[in-house]
């Protein structure tokens, strides 16, 4: 069985960020969210897979290079726009062949992993497994609709869903599914949707399975959700303490510092994550924060946010929150000051803020 991770996306949601990264690079927990996909697809036992990559390949390319890190082999599929994830899927074609496979959104995390499912498609083999959960907010996702256990119709984004029982970005599909792609046409998105061509699977009266997961699955694509992923992340960590804390500073709960971070007069409250070469110094970092690689936080307070490599936030006044902030960036204290801030910068930017 092979793999298929689709990270062909522009990431719009994620922006300004995303103008100058790729958004299944930007980290959870210190991590980049596409690596969690090539995880679970190890896991599970899958040693071949393609990832699909548009306009941000070589910022890819170079994070995941031959996949050998995770004991797979990568190889990359170009796609020239993104087309729909249908499209994603039928350029693959020549890599994947005759063999049945697992389609993963590379800005999704399922926290219990695939290989269960994985095991299951492949002893039962329907042509297409697809995973479901309940969402507040349907009509934002595709939609399935269910009767007496089976899957009787899928709708895209639907204005008035059905069901609360929307589509995770995880499916598995036996060769069959070619032959739908080919047969649908775009959607009023000019986007070939893969809920269109699973729906030709069932039309076909191919078997459809459905499985509702357990436990928590998030799509990455916006603000509130990266942040909720990274607080559940981070609410799994074990404490470990390999950089340097000095005697002034207090470390509280599940806290991670990497080697050669440094905590000097400083309160650190798990679950947090600090990165290699950090310096956290006269500072307070709260709960379910990722300091990444290389990042300065000087007489300042942080929590529930996520700093990217090399930021420095120094000498603020009030507290940052629920932001996520790029790499390079720099946030200092100038004349007049706000009662709080909320951000979510891209790389390379300064922000001066007054008091």
């Amino acid at each position: 069985m092979k793999g298929l991770i689709l990270s062909g996306g522009r990431g719009t949601r994620l922006r300004p960020l995303t103008y100058t990264s790729a958004k299944q690079l930007v980290p959870v927990a210190n991590k980049p969210v596409l690596f969690y996909g090539i995880e679970a697809m190890a896991e599970a036992g899958i040693r071949e897979i393609g990832i699909v990559v548009g306009d941000t390949q070589a910022e890819i390319r170079a994070a995941v290079g031959d996949g050998s890190m995770w004991g797979v082999r990568v190889e990359y599929i170009e796609q020239d726009a993104p087309r729909g994830l249908a499209h994603a899927v039928l350029i693959s074609e020549p890599f994947i062949g005759d063999e049945p496979f697992v389609v993963y959104l590379g800005d999704n995390l399922l926290n219990r992993g695939i290989a269960g499912f994985v095991e299951e498609f492949g002893r039962e083999r329907p042509a297409a497994q697809i995973l479901l959960a309940r969402v507040p907010d349907p009509q934002m996702f595709g939609v399935a609709e269910l009767c007496d256990g089976r899957v009787v119709r899928l709708v895209e984004k639907p204005a008035e869903p059905k069901s609360d029982l929307a589509l995770v970005g995880v499916y598995m599909f036996s060769p069959a599914v070619f032959e739908s792609v080919k047969r649908i046409r775009p959607s009023f998105r000019n986007e070939l949707e893969i809920t269109e061509a699973i729906q030709d699977l069932i039309d076909r009266g191919l078997e459809v399975r459905p499985h509702i997961v357990d436990g928590w699955w998030k799509d990455t694509g916006k603000l509130e959700d990266m942040l909720e992923a990274n607080r559940l992340i981070l609410d799994t960590i074990d404490r470990r303490i390999d950089g340097t804390v000095d005697q002034a500073s207090r470390i509280e709960g599940k806290v991670i510092v990497e080697a050669g971070a440094l905590i000097e007069a400083s309160v650190v409250r798990g679950p947090v994550i600090i990165g290699r070469g950090a310096r956290i110094v006269h500072a307070y970092v709260g709960p379910f924060t990722s300091i990444m690689n290389d990042v300065e936080i000087r007489e300042s307070e942080i929590e529930h946010s996520i700093v990217l490599e090399g930021s420095s936030i120094s000498n603020l006044a009030s507290r940052i929150e629920d932001s996520l902030i790029g790499k390079n960036v720099r946030i200092h204290r100038a004349p007049m000051k706000p009662s709080a801030y909320r951000f979510m910068l891209g790389d390379n930017s300064e922000i001066g803020i007054r008091w």
